[in-house]
């Protein structure tokens, strides 16, 4: 391609996109082409959403992430569209019915379904038989089957040794000459793109996964994979959590997975998919001599090449698509998680509960600085009891407490009756002094303690010390203290390790970002971390900003922020709509109205004859007032109201109140828990397949998705999410097992649940054949491990991470 037909190529290739995302989100391109145009010039989606509603033409955010998201694969099509264009073309191979055929391509898999013939590849054995000079009795054999093959065969009987530049040509009878006729009509039925596509399709409609338990391995994971000993299940219609699993047992060698037909259609003769590679190619059993021939080669073909081939396609098919269910349900409890209603400016005291190792403690205050830390023993083997009491007394009396923030791990329970101890002393001996209490996730808690930006904060803090302060923080502000830590870390995801790891990075990366950004971020006193998070900043740039900070004092105004080294107009434009300055200068500042729209504030304010003091915050002094009298060739409509919405509750926090839940008293472990009991607990995770619950046993309840309504929900998140509190009745306790199933129906009786995940089942539920039930509860995760109770899913019950 010459350098004077390339930018025409690429100009056609940047309007079939456009054309393609704007088909798929049903709005114009121009909308596309303008978001396209903003991000290629390095704007972020919040800044888009927010601040350039006019440009694109309303889009939000959703919709802006998916146009993200499909760029990016889109444009890969198309660079590897070009790959494959100059590779057939340097071959000689490429005809205007070729080239039109690969334009048309509107998938990788297609693109490389029709490049399939023409990849460069190893040498095959049709390759070898090629060279042998083969071809033409395959070719004569597949045309006419009146030919007897081994009499052709014969006639392609030839031996010549190795020579220099030479390969050695060894065909000495007609069987070795048949094969080679065979192998290089399998290659050529296996490499015929139509052929594939509908093999392909039919193996999807009607395939079924079946996994069996490879021989000796039957006792190595019983608990998390016997329910797979015996597996079979529609191919299109296996969730993400099961399929998960399965690839997870297989990965461990455990399971052995298979794809065929269901096993009547497997079972006829010849097999359904060789009868529609031999009617592809013309081939039937008329009696002729070759037909017979050609029917073991179509089976070949089948068995040899392309069964394992699909196969294997269409089980990574699969894994992608339950990947991408498992990324999107722990982004969106990740989003849950960190926009939970923050405790306030209030004075927390954190405590990491422990037996051996006693109880670490951390008291912050309002704005999360770390005031003091101690460790207590009031469990056994020291059973301090008094001295913990004493001890955790003159701390909240020192320093003002004014709720306690316990840590969900070992020793959680017992800790929270040393708290609610606490708390009932106070009552009696300082009614004034409102103190409360409250268990909180530490997933994730160890992470942070561990990590070179904890260190850099308290360097001279002992690591088991820093999870404490962590715990107190996460209740104060859950979002500033969350994105201190790695996101899969936190803990709300299925399968997390075993899913594409750069996807989702990118996935929560940008759900973390969205909601930093949603929530708005006090520079005077925001950590680096969250700094970073903010649109247009970065972590060299949030440490300029934290460093400026601390040599020149708080930030007076928004404007002053340009004076931050590294700070240009660019990125102050993209930053300085979500960065907050709550006691400047300018009151503007402390709100989402962007510096580039004050003038518009200003018109409302000479409209109005006031100050900005007597209007923002006065929603009646705003009643009124046109959103359209105040628009101009810059600002239009959309952004217009967003001003005066934001004059009317400047600085809205997107995020609920804060309330607690309360555990039942007495009920501390699962020999405490009877089926009927009804509790409160506190939705710790959200998966495919429906809720796990903390009702405070150190094990999380599961509510199936079938449980968790009267109506038939097909999303659990159409319910629930992350840190809500709910009421459940107890449905089932498995000691054994160390599983708990749980409903929100009070109708439901629990005398009639046996296994939680069948005896739930209703006619809307698309359940496995054959004793496919998936492990369904996860085992509360030890305080060492990373990601807690909230990240285990169905299949990795007891499963140490």
């Amino acid at each position: 391609m010459t350098s004077t037909t390339l930018p025409a190529v690429q100009e056609t290739a940047s309007r079939k996109i456009i054309h393609s995302i704007a088909s798929e989100l049903g709005v114009a391109p121009r909308q596309i082409s303008a978001a396209v145009a903003l991000l290629d010039d390095g704007a972020t989606v919040p800044f888009i959403a927010r601040y350039r509603k006019e440009v694109t033409g309303n889009l939000d955010d959703t919709q802006l992430r998916l146009l993200e998201e499909r760029l990016i694969y889109l444009r890969e099509l198309e660079d590897r569209r070009q790959v494959i264009l100059t590779s057939i073309g340097e071959q000689g191979k490429l005809t205007d019915e070729l080239r039109h055929t690969i334009e048309q391509a509107a998938t990788k898999q297609l693109l490389e379904d029709i490049y399939l013939p023409y990849k460069p590849k190893r040498r095959t054995r049709a390759q070898i038989a090629r060279e042998a000079g083969l071809e033409p009795l395959a070719d004569v054999l597949l045309t006419n089957p009146t030919l007897d093959p081994e009499q052709e065969a014969a006639k392609y009987i030839k031996v010549v040794p190795a020579a220099e530049g030479v390969e050695a040509i060894n065909v000495p009878d007609a069987r070795i000459a048949l094969e080679g006729a065979r192998d290089i009509l399998a290659e050529r039925f296996a490499e015929t793109a139509d052929l594939l596509a509908y093999l392909r399709s039919k193996l999807w409609q009607e395939g079924v996964v079946t996994s069996v338990v490879v021989a000796g391995q039957e006792m190595a994971e019983e608990e998390k994979f016997r329910d797979y000993y015996a597996y079979a299940e529609p191919v299109r219609l296996i969730p993400s959590h099961r399929a998960l699993a399965l690839f997870r047992g297989r990965t461990l060698g455990v399971l052995k997975i298979d794809l065929d037909l269901d096993e009547t259609a497997r079972e006829k003769v010849p097999h359904p998919c060789v009868a529609l590679i031999a009617a592809h190619f013309a081939i039937e059993n008329k009696g002729r001599k070759a037909d017979k021939w050609l029917g073991e080669v179509c089976q070949w073909a089948w068995r040899i090449k392309l069964h394992l081939h699909l196969t294997t396609e269409l089980l990574l098919q699969v894994r992608e698509a339950a990947e991408t269910e498992a990324i999107r349900i722990f982004s969106r409890n990740l989003r849950e998680l960190l926009l939970a209603a923050p405790a306030g400016p209030k004075a927390v005291l954190g405590l990491d509960p422990g037996y051996r190792t006693g109880c670490k403690v951390a008291v912050v205050d309002a704005t999360g600085k770390l005031l003091e830390t101690t460790t207590v023993y009031p469990h056994q083997p020291r059973n301090d009891w008094q001295g913990s009491l004493a001890t955790l007394l003159q701390l909240v009396l020192r320093h003002g407490v004014g709720l306690i923030s316990i840590g969900n791990g070992t020793a959680s329970r017992e800790t929270d009756k040393l708290a609610t101890e606490i708390v009932r002393l106070m009552a009696e001996q300082h009614p004034e002094l409102k103190l409360a209490k409250i268990v909180v996730s530490e997933a994730g808690a160890s992470v942070y303690s561990a990590s070179a930006l904890a260190a850099a904060e308290f360097p001279e803090l002992d690591v088991s010390l820093r999870g404490a302060v962590s715990i107190a923080r996460r209740l104060q502000d859950p979002l500033a203290e969350l994105v201190k830590i790695e996101p899969k870390s936190i803990g709300v995801g299925q399968y997390q390790h075993d899913v594409n790891q750069r996807t989702l990075a990118r996935s929560l990366d940008a759900t973390v970002e969205d909601c930093v950004n949603a929530v708005g971020v006090d520079v005077n006193t925001a950590s680096a971390p969250l700094l970073a998070q903010v649109s247009g900043l970065n972590r060299v740039l949030a440490q300029n900003i934290v460093s400026y900070r601390d040599t020149h004092g708080p930030f007076p105004n928004r404007q002053t922020i340009l004076k931050v080294p590294r700070v240009g107009e660019k990125t102050f434009e993209q930053a300085a709509g979500f960065l907050r300055i709550n006691e400047g200068n300018n009151p503007l500042d402390r709100s989402a109205v962007h510096p580039e729209a004050y003038p518009v504030v200003e018109r409302i304010l000479a409209r109005l004859n006031k100050g900005i003091g007597q209007v923002m915050g006065q929603p009646e002094v705003l009643k009124g007032l046109a959103a359209e009298e105040f628009t101009d060739a810059t600002f239009g409509l959309p952004t217009v109201r967003d001003i005066l919405a934001e004059l009317e509750k400047p600085g809205r926090d997107p995020r609920p109140e804060f309330k607690t839940a309360t555990f039942q008293e007495g009920i501390e472990s699962l020999a405490d828990l009877h089926p009927g009991m009804v509790l409160e607990g506190v939705i710790t995770n959200v998966a495919a397949f429906g809720a796990f619950v903390d009702i405070g046993v150190h094990q999380d309840g599961l509510v199936h998705v079938s449980a968790l309504a009267d109506k038939f929900i097909k999303d659990p998140h159409q319910i629930v999410k992350p840190g809500q509190i709910v009421k459940v009745k107890v449905l089932a306790v498995d000691a054994a097992r160390q599983r708990i199933s749980l409903t929100m129906r009070m109708d439901d009786i629990p005398e009639a649940v046996s296994q939680p995940e069948t005896q739930q089942t209703r006619p809307d539920d698309r359940q496995p054949r054959r004793n496919s039930r998936p492990p369904q509860t996860a085992s509360r995760a030890g305080k060492s491990e990373p990601a807690s109770a909230l990240a285990l899913a169905l299949a990795r019950a007891k499963e140490k991470k």
